[in-house]
């Protein structure tokens, strides 16, 4: 009976381990988003491992263990792969942003994250699904006179990009076929240094390839801007789902590691990072953390500090 029970469970959980290395064969999107918890499934496969050794001890066994350990330590590296180095944390920074999914229907929390943003003493202020502060714009537009977005009413109200300073430029794009107007392209001067500020809402990995064909549109974007690069906003993917890797890759992108969870808000600092602060030389984070309270969204808002680095110097804050 152990020996039906033990190659009952090894059979399952093969299957559920050749699922997940898909990923190093193909970039279906139908898998993609499970792509993007391989450190989970690979610890989850490893206590399924030591459970089917616990009922029988054979050498297939111990090859799914090792296996499932190969996948928890290649998911940990790619965390790890656009990580930024660690120059300028010693200066001040020269600026600061935040970046906050707050949820399309969360209207009841509405004025605590009106309040929450203005507190923020954030530079720049990146607001992804802003419909629910639509009847508290003009109270935030007191606090940052430069906006970008939610100028014709609450069902335009999107992505809403606030600033304390001007705009040097500014374009509102969109990104594939799937939805509009979430692709939001600006700069602003921070003491004499412009910084571009790229801000993005990618769809949902398994609605067909609309997301592979946004994140085209996005590489076309960045790769027409010249100078420092900030990208911040909602990509519903992990930074280690092949498709941003690529992407990041390509691009030259850099992060702090290990980034701070977003989601799923019930899993805490456990869930995953699909709500991204990327930078491009010269410029650099230095700090990236969550915001305290996620204030009734289903995702964690983030907040960045950034430096200037010019040919080896980093830019003192202004």
């Amino acid at each position: 009976m152990r020996e039906i029970v033990y190659w009952i469970l090894c059979a399952f959980l093969t299957v559920a381990i050749a699922i997940v290395s898909l990923r190093y064969v193909t970039n279906f999107w139908l898998l993609s988003f499970l792509y993007s918890f391989q450190v989970h499934f690979g610890v989850l496969f490893a206590a399924a491992s030591l459970v089917i050794l616990a009922v029988r001890r054979q050498i297939y066994g111990f090859v799914l263990l090792f296996v499932s350990l190969l996948l928890i330590a290649h998911g940990v590296i790619m965390l790890r792969e656009f990580s930024g180095d660690d120059r300028g944390t010693d200066r001040l920074p020269l600026f600061r942003l935040m970046s906050f999914n707050i949820a399309i229907d969360n209207w009841t929390n509405s004025t605590a994250i009106t309040n929450m943003v203005i507190a923020s003493n954030a530079d720049v202020v990146n607001l992804l699904e802003a419909k629910p502060l639509t009847f508290h714009l003009q109270q935030l537009f007191k606090a940052y006179p430069y906006h970008i977005g939610c100028d014709t009413g609450k069902d335009t109200c999107d992505t809403l990009v606030l600033s304390k300073r001007p705009f040097v430029s500014r374009q509102v794009a969109s990104m594939g076929s799937l939805r509009k107007n979430r692709l939001v392209i600006s700069s602003v001067d921070f003491g004499g240094e412009t910084i571009n500020l790229v801000s993005a809402h990618l769809s949902k990995p398994y609605f067909d390839d609309f997301q592979m064909a946004e994140l085209e549109d996005l590489a076309k974007a960045l790769g027409s801007i010249d100078g420092p690069v900030v990208l911040s906003g909602d990509f519903n993917s992990s930074s280690i789902a092949p498709s941003i890797q690529a992407f990041l890759r390509k691009q030259g992108l850099k992060t702090v590691a290990p980034e701070p969870a977003t989601w799923p808000i019930a899993a805490g600092s456990l869930g995953i990072a699909i709500d991204h602060v990327f930078a491009r030389p010269p410029l650099h984070l230095i700090s990236l953390r969550r915001l305290d309270d996620n204030l009734g969204s289903n995702h964690s808002g983030l907040i960045a500090e950034f430096v200037l680095d010019r040919n080896g110097e980093t830019s003192p804050a202004k």
